[in-house]
């Protein structure tokens, strides 16, 4: 049962790929309702911070994924959903958590609009760079002749307009965009869990029989992402406040745009899409978690 996992296919539509592309813009144009020119400033006046959250996401989160793929040794194609998460730019609830957790939420939401600019560069570039470091999954790639372009155009449309649009909004009508902004990002949120969970209600067979697989490696992963953001930040020596922040922005992947990612062009790859599916739901309850902790705490800062 275990090789058919990396051959096995995922039964999804082109019906439900257009409601998956147009749940994920209208998630990307509620965060952008929250976002103006300032939050970038914000950033390029505190070069640290910035620099800090993009390494901790962009670069150390994809080498550490690597170095854990090599160490547990999964399935080819759990290894490469492993990779697609960690390629993905932060998930737009980080905001959300980062403010439950008593967090930075002016610098989660900067740093939400930076991700999603640097991510229409470096998520293709670190799933096709070590998706084709590590043998297995180079294999995969080879077979479904990955074009990095198209990624880049993908994620451009999905992303970047929906921020441009929601940005444009909010700088001409600012109150209009906070009152828009709270109805769609609760009501984005449960369409986008909706969709999963009756999206692969007809796979359910597949679930039943393979979700064992994947349960501990996305615990893990999950686990490693958040260390990773909370320790590298303190290393850094930014604030408990900025620390918690970066353990949210990096640990809270963009699993939607995975999955997208991986029915438009994987074609639905068993092993990828069950491990990211998995991992869309279980990091909305592990960050509800951490973020339900640290809002008991007080901040000493």
């Amino acid at each position: 049962m275990t090789e058919n996992l990396d051959s096995l296919k995922i039964n999804f539509n082109s019906e439900g790929l257009w409601v998956l592309n147009i749940t994920l813009a209208i998630i990307m144009f509620g965060v952008a309702l929250g976002i103006t020119l300032d939050d970038f400033k914000r950033l390029i006046k505190n070069p640290k911070i910035l620099i800090t959250g993009i390494i901790s996401q962009f670069i150390l989160l994809p080498l550490l994924t690597f170095f854990f793929i090599k160490i547990v040794n999964p399935m080819p194609s759990i290894a490469l959903g492993l990779m697609m998460v960690a390629a993905c730019p932060g998930g737009n609830i980080s905001n959300f958590l980062s403010q439950l957790a008593k967090g930075n939420a002016a610098l989660s939401v900067s740093l939400t609009a930076f991700s999603t600019l640097i991510c229409l560069v470096m998520t293709p570039f670190n799933l096709h760079f070590w998706g084709n470091l590590y043998a297995p999954t180079a294999q995969i790639l080879q077979t479904i002749e990955l074009n990095p372009w198209e990624l880049v155009k993908l994620v451009m449309l999905i992303l970047g307009v929906p921020m441009i649009l929601g940005m444009l909004f909010r700088s001409k009508n600012p109150l209009y965009a906070q009152k828009l902004a709270k109805i769609l990002k609760p009501i984005s949120l449960i369409i986008f869990i909706t969709f999963i969970i009756i999206a692969f209600s007809d796979n359910f067979d597949i679930f039943i029989n393979y979700i064992h697989y994947v349960f501990l490696f996305v615990i893990a992963h999950n686990i490693l992402a958040i260390a990773l953001g909370f320790y590298f930040a303190k290393l850094m020596k930014l604030s408990y406040q900025n620390q918690k922040t970066l353990a949210i922005e990096t640990g809270i992947q963009n699993s939607g745009l995975g999955l997208l990612l991986i029915f438009s062009f994987f074609d639905g790859l068993g092993g990828m899409a069950l491990l990211v599916a998995f991992w869309a739901i279980w990091d909305i309850i592990s960050g509800l978690l951490i973020a339900g902790y640290w809002s008991r705490e007080k901040i000493n800062d």
